[in-house]
C-alpha cells in the first residue's frame, strides 16, 4: 500500500490526509510541533494513519506532500526526501510570508525556490487553488460534465503524472502548467485565482492560465 508523508496538516493538509485514506492510501502525518499533538486527527483517520516527526514521515513516504509556506530557513528533511516526488501546496503571499525579491521581480517562482531547497527531489506545485473545505464538495466522478480541474506544475514529467492520477482519484481533472517557471500563472491575483472559490472546468482553467500576464 502506497504511503504518503504529509508534512503540515492544517486545513488543506488534513483534508488531503482524509482524501488519501478514503482512496486506499496510508498516511504518515507531521507538523511543526510533536506527533502527540496529532492524536485527534490520527484517531479520526483510523488504522491507515499514524503521526511522526517530519523526518520520520519523509523517510516512510513513497511520495510526500508539503503543506506549509516557503521560508528560506526551512529545515526540510532533504535527505529523507531524496529521489522522491514532493507535492508543494504552498501559495506565495507576501503579507504572510514576507517578500522574496526573486519572486517579486519575476525571476523565479516560489516553487522553484522550494525545488532549490530539495535539489534531489521532484517538486510539483499542486492543490494550490482549492480550499480544504471544498476538496470533497467539489469532487466529481471522471467524465462528469461539471467536473472541475486543478493545475500542476513541475520540471519532472513523472511528478505531473503522479499528481494527475491523484487528482483523478480525488475527483478532479488535470491541467499541466509546467515547468515550475510557469507556475506563476496559477498564483494568487491571476485570472484563474478569481475562481478558486467556485471551481473551474478544464477548459475554463486552461483559458484563465493563458490569460495570466495579458
Amino acid at each position: 500500500m502506497t504511503v504518503i508523508g504529509i508534512l503540515g496538516v492544517g486545513e488543506l493538509g488534513s483534508q488531503l490526509a482524509r482524501a488519501a485514506v478514503a482512496n486506499g492510501y496510508r498516511v504518515v502525518v507531521a507538523n511543526s510541533r510533536s506527533p502527540e499533538t496529532l492524536s485527534g486527527l490520527v484517531a479520526e483517520l483510523g488504522p491507515a494513519a499514524r503521526a511522526a516527526t517530519a523526518r520520520e514521515a519523509a523517510a516512510a513516504a513513497d511520495f510526500a506532500i508539503i503543506s506549509f509556506p516557503y521560508k528560506r530557513d526551512n529545515e526540510l528533511p532533504a535527505d529523507e526526501l531524496a529521489g522522491k516526488i514532493v507535492l508543494d501546496t504552498n501559495n506565495y503571499m507576501a503579507w504572510r510570508d514576507g517578500h522574496f525579491p526573486e519572486v517579486d521581480s519575476g525571476r523565479k517562482t516560489v516553487h522553484e525556490l522550494r525545488q532549490e531547497q530539495l535539489p534531489t527531489s521532484k517538486v510539483v506545485k499542486s492543490f494550490t487553488h482549492i480550499q480544504g473545505p471544498s476538496l470533497f464538495r467539489f469532487a466529481r466522478p471522471a467524465g462528469s460534465p461539471d467536473r472541475f480541474a486543478l493545475a500542476a506544475s513541475s520540471d519532472h514529467p513523472e511528478a505531473v503524472e503522479l499528481v494527475t492520477r491523484l487528482y483523478d482519484e480525488f475527483g478532479y481533472d488535470t491541467v499541466d502548467n509546467s515547468p515550475l517557471s510557469e507556475s506563476w500563472r496559477s498564483a494568487p491575483g491571476t485570472p484563474m485565482w478569481n475562481f478558486h472559490h467556485v471551481g473551474q472546468t478544464r477548459e475554463h482553467l486552461i483559458r484563465n492560465l493563458q490569460r495570466a500576464g495579458q
